[in-house]
C-alpha cells in the first residue's frame, strides 16, 4: 500500500484520528483535546492505501510554527507514519511566511523519532492532560 502524507483541508477526518488516539486511548478530556483551535491551524493527513492513518497540525506563533496533534492509529504505528508527518509539517512551516523555529512537545517514549529529524529536547519534562510525560522539542527551519 502506499503512503501519502500532505496538507489537508479535512479537519473532520483529523478530528476523528485525534479522537480515536488521544481521547479514547490515550484518555486525554474531549474538552482539551477539542481546543477549538483547528480553525486556525493548518493540517497535515497520512493516508495508507488511501485511508486515513494519522495526522498533525501546525499552529504559527510569531516566527515559530508549533507542531501538534501528531497520532498515528495503533495498528499503523512503527512504519515511519509519524516520522514522516512531522518531516510533512517541516515542508509546509518552510513553505509558510515568517516562519523560522519549528516546536513540538514531544511525548517522553519519541524523543528519538524527534531527534532524528533534527529537534533537540529543552525545558523539563511536564504531563499533558492525559498524563503522558513530554518535553519540549525545537530546531530551526
Amino acid at each position: 500500500m502506499t503512503l501519502s502524507v500532505g496538507p489537508t483541508d479535512d479537519i473532520a477526518v483529523c478530528a476523528a484520528l485525534r479522537r480515536a488516539v488521544f481521547i479514547e486511548e490515550q484518555g486525554v478530556p474531549e474538552e482539551v483535546e477539542q481546543d477549538g483551535r483547528d480553525a486556525e491551524a493548518h493540517h497535515v493527513l497520512a493516508t495508507l492505501g488511501g485511508r486515513p492513518v494519522g495526522c498533525a497540525r501546525i499552529l504559527a506563533e510569531g516566527a515559530t510554527g508549533k507542531i501538534g496533534r501528531v497520532c498515528v492509529l495503533p495498528a499503523h504505528r512503527g512504519q515511519g507514519i509519524g516520522l514522516a508527518l512531522v518531516a510533512a509539517c517541516l515542508d509546509l512551516m518552510r513553505e509558510l511566511p515568517g516562519l523560522r523555529r519549528a516546536e513540538l512537545g514531544a511525548q517522553t517514549h519519541a524523543l528519538g523519532l524527534y531527534e532524528r529529524l533534527g529537534f533537540i529536547a529543552f525545558g523539563p519534562e511536564f504531563s499533558d492532560a492525559g498524563g503522558q510525560p513530554h518535553r519540549m522539542m525545537g530546531r530551526d527551519l
